[in-house]
């Protein structure tokens, strides 16, 4: 049984008997019968076999594109993202618990998106692995291509070093997790966007790189090193930001986790 049914099942089981305890048609009472059911789940889940942790080599060759869209949805377990894929290839590397891939050439323009396959229910008494295998991906892309990176990461530890890669727009959107990002040194000019939940986010503008920092966290903290980017008229801003020949633009939303740009 997939994941992503487990807790509709759930839901529509203990509904189901809570209507028959309303109608009478119910021996005892349902909450009874719903802690049964969940120690039943339970019971089967520790039966459920396991794998041995294992991980897939796997690629996605650029097919003569210019450039491309990648996007990863990584929802648990750790990510390495950097520069080294061969000439010839968007992405490679090792895929802890797989990937399904949906390639799609759009004029000369590749757009990927790579996700995690749909997990097993005994998954989710073990969270953070496939059947026993650790869900840890560890990825190389290509520098020479101009590159849109989308990432939604949830539970997990993110270390992405783009700073050899032309990354023209970034977005990340994370759960609870912790995310050491390098932003790319010598991309001209680069979009990122930041929605972080409850999450740690420190952020690196390599040096020779301007910035413009706007946003905000709702209950969380931003942290800016004011030095580089000095705060005027409500946002940060490099001293040579409209001449620089590289620079990063970042729009920053979150709620209860923690933003730092340096």
């Amino acid at each position: 049984m997939r994941a992503r049914y487990f807790w509709p099942i759930v839901l529509i089981v203990a509904g189901v008997l809570f209507l028959l305890e309303n109608l009478g048609w119910l021996p005892g009472s349902a909450w009874g019968w719903i802690w049964a059911f969940a120690l039943i789940l339970l019971g089967l889940s520790l039966l459920w076999p396991r794998r041995s942790p294992q991980a897939v080599d796997d690629s996605v060759p650029l097919e003569g594109s210019a450039s491309a869209r990648l996007t990863l949805k990584h929802g648990a377990g750790r990510l390495w993202l950097r520069a080294g894929a061969a000439s010839d290839m968007l992405v490679s590397g090792s895929f802890g618990g797989g990937v399904d891939k949906d390639v799609r050439p759009t004029g000369d323009m590749l757009a990927v998106t790579l996700r995690l396959p749909d997990q097993d229910w005994g998954n989710w008494i073990w969270p953070g692995t496939w059947r026993g295998a650790p869900l840890d991906w560890n990825l190389n892309v290509n520098p020479s291509v101009p590159l849109q990176l989308a990432l939604e990461v949830g539970a997990s530890e993110n270390w992405l070093d783009l700073s050899g890669l032309r990354v023209t727009d970034l977005s990340i959107k994370t759960g609870a997790s912790s995310t050491q990002l390098t932003l790319p040194a010598q991309a001209g000019q680069t979009q990122v966007r930041i929605e972080a939940g409850a999450a740690s986010i420190r952020a690196e503008v390599p040096a020779g790189v301007a910035a413009r920092i706007r946003g905000g966290m709702g209950v969380g903290s931003l942290r800016v090193d004011e030095r580089r980017f000095p705060r005027r008229n409500g946002e940060y801003l490099s001293d040579d930001f409209a001449t620089a020949a590289n620079r990063v633009e970042i729009e920053i939303s979150g709620g209860v986790g923690s933003v730092e740009v340096r």
